[in-house]
């Protein structure tokens, strides 16, 4: 996750409570995926950003996993997601942001 991109985390983390902000990861690897979560649940593990060391414990799933892409409008997922997740090994992330869930998240 890129510097910005923690830095817009946190502010939001901040100005509405973690317990009320929810991230929604894209990445097209389970380990690039799993990294993300890492950050805004545990912190920055390359400890080079706005999140290193502060442990949000945010709520954190990758697009394609089922409780989100329920949440998500099908016309709208068909025509931005679908394509993409032909070629993703969904399950292998799935599984990542299983683990980084049950390990960092509080909420």
């Amino acid at each position: 996750m890129d510097l910005e991109n923690q830095k817009r985390v946190k502010e939001f983390a901040e100005q509405y409570g973690p317990e009320n902000v929810i991230v929604i990861i894209g990445a097209a690897e389970a380990e690039a995926a799993g990294l993300a979560a890492e950050t805004v649940t545990a912190g920055d593990p390359t400890y080079a950003g706005p999140l290193t060391g502060v442990q949000l414990g945010l709520a954190v799933y990758h697009i394609c996993e089922e409780a989100v892409k329920n949440e998500v409008d099908e016309g709208v997922y068909d025509e931005q997601i679908s394509m993409m997740e032909m070629v993703l090994d969904v399950d292998e992330i799935v599984k990542e942001m299983e683990t980084i869930r049950s390990q960092y998240s509080k909420y």
